[in-house]
């Protein structure tokens, strides 16, 4: 029976005195990290938390993410990652729905919330209250099959669902980004994207290896690259906006990041062009994994070896889970066919927190139905075309957005790109672009519109070509396509 408690408490013994955190100028053998961790663990069972309870955390990137992931597993309380960069009314949402027993964070961010919550504000407070209690074991009773973790969704339909995750769904996820991004004892792990989501899933590989990880509070991509060289990192998580803001950046320098041996790109799908520039630059260092926060990164994983040859796929079938492809039917569909991703296995959370009807609608049977299109091919790589809900349909053909984002995206004057269906008399849905120029280059509609008709059927075409300074995005980088509809229908440019 492994958990995540018990393979930290592996690490700690086997590394005691090797460094396990940095932050800053503030780091920690794995000795005194566990001893923090188990104090934590002791101080919420001294405040009245018991196994089970859930404890929110609500912080920029720093090193109590991960102490607090610790003092969660060995005391089998439940924790809430709260992303910072969500409005104080989301977070309200949030902490209503999950029953927080006590949130734990920046004091700027919680005052902020209008909540009666129980709060510990990190800084000196947080220091007196887990130093005032024993740096023991606590001995809780922890089964691989109890849940670790309420993780929200972004909200891009809705009110955010909280994703239930157990320590077998976090251990398998951990398993799954140690092979694909071939880790071994000597791997320093970096931390630049949020540790409240996609980040956090490559903590947990530490605990297997007894690595060092490297907290980073800010993504500067003039800054970003001397601090990689300066820690030596050489796994690192980062979504496609960062590679693609780092790479074009005016002082970005390869040489810089000559420690790296794999980079995971995944939160969101990138342009095959744009990945081509990246390898170009910094050769086979980039892998990529698919998943959702219901079956968190690796769906599938597409190794650094294989990514050069195969830009169009996110890789092939995770090793914790099983995908079939099926229609609308539900029928599986043949190789080759286009329908919906599902999937299962001990990648797939539990479900939904107190939300039966979401998670009947999502797991039918075991299987975790994605809403992602998508084919696979005869070597069992899965090729990703869209989200189910972002199909076109004009003059009542199927068009797949992303087919299309990917011939604007050959350009070189085009940073990133959106494609939207739009209301239309005459064909149901217009097909319409919007386009964001890199800075200092020419970027026209006239030449888009060739660009397309020399590489997409007539009727894929854009009707219209919308130059824009910026796309509305999620908290966590995703362009929101809901956003963009309803700036359509006010009238307002983007």
């Amino acid at each position: 029976m492994e958990t995540i408690g018990s393979q930290a408490r592996k690490a700690i013994q086997s590394h005691s005195e090797k460094v396990a955190v940095k932050f800053k100028d503030i780091q920690f053998t794995y000795d005194e990290l566990g001893k923090r961790a188990f104090s934590i663990a002791n101080a919420l069972m001294a405040a009245g938390l018991t196994k089970g309870d859930r404890v929110g955390i609500l912080m920029s990137n720093r090193h109590e993410h991960i102490e607090l992931d610790l003092a969660a597993a060995f005391g089998g309380f439940v924790k809430v990652p709260l992303n910072y960069r969500l409005h104080p009314k989301e977070h309200e949402y949030m902490i209503e729905q999950s029953g927080l027993q006590l949130l734990i964070g920046e004091r700027e961010l919680i005052d902020s919330i209008v909540t009666d919550v129980n709060r510990i504000y990190i800084g000196e407070g947080y220091e007196q209250w887990l130093c005032a209690h024993s740096d023991t074991d606590p001995g809780i009773n922890v089964s691989e099959d109890d849940l670790f973790a309420i993780m929200y969704t972004s909200g891009t339909t809705g009110k955010p669902k909280g994703v239930m995750l157990s320590h077998r769904n976090m251990l398998s996820s951990a398993l799954s980004l140690s092979m694909v991004c071939e880790v071994t004892a000597d791997d320093v792990v970096g931390h630049v994207a949020p540790l409240t989501h996609g980040s956090n899933f490559l903590s947990h590989v530490s605990w297997l290896h007894g690595l060092t990880q490297v907290v980073f509070d800010k993504f500067q991509p003039e800054d970003f690259l001397d601090d990689i060289e300066k820690e030596q990192v050489s796994v690192i998580f980062m979504v496609p906006t960062m590679v693609n803001l780092m790479i074009q950046h005016s002082s970005f320098e390869a040489h810089k990041l000559r420690s790296i041996k794999s980079i995971n790109m995944a939160g969101s799908p990138i342009a095959a062009s744009k990945l081509q520039l990246a390898l170009e630059k910094l050769g086979p260092k980039f892998i990529e994994t698919y998943g959702q926060v219901e079956a968190p990164m690796t769906i599938t994983m597409m190794p650094r070896y294989e990514l050069g040859k195969r830009f169009e796929s996110c890789g092939r079938i995770g090793t914790f889970v099983d995908v079939k492809i099926i229609d609308e039917e539900g029928n599986d569909v043949e190789t080759g066919g286009v329908g919906e991703v599902i999937c299962k296995g001990s990648l797939v959370m539990k479900g939904y927190w107190n939300n039966p009807e979401a998670t009947n609608n999502t797991l039918k049977d075991g299987w975790l139905y994605t809403g992602d299109l998508g084919w696979l091919d005869e070597a069992g790589f899965l090729h990703l075309v869209d989200r189910k809900k972002d199909v076109i349909i004009s003059g009542g053909v199927n068009i797949y957005p992303r087919e299309v984002e990917e011939v604007l995206n050959m350009h070189p004057g085009v940073k990133e790109t959106c494609v939207i269906g739009l209301p239309d008399e005459k064909w149901g849905e217009a097909v319409t672009a919007y386009v964001v120029p890199n800075e200092g280059q020419q970027v026209n509609e006239v030449d888009l519109l060739t660009l397309c008709k020399n590489h997409l059927a007539s009727f894929k075409k854009p009707q219209s070509i919308n130059l824009v300074k910026s796309l509305p995005k999620s908290s966590y980088g995703k362009i929101l396509k809901r956003e963009l509809r309803e700036l359509e229908q006010k009238g307002v440019n983007p």
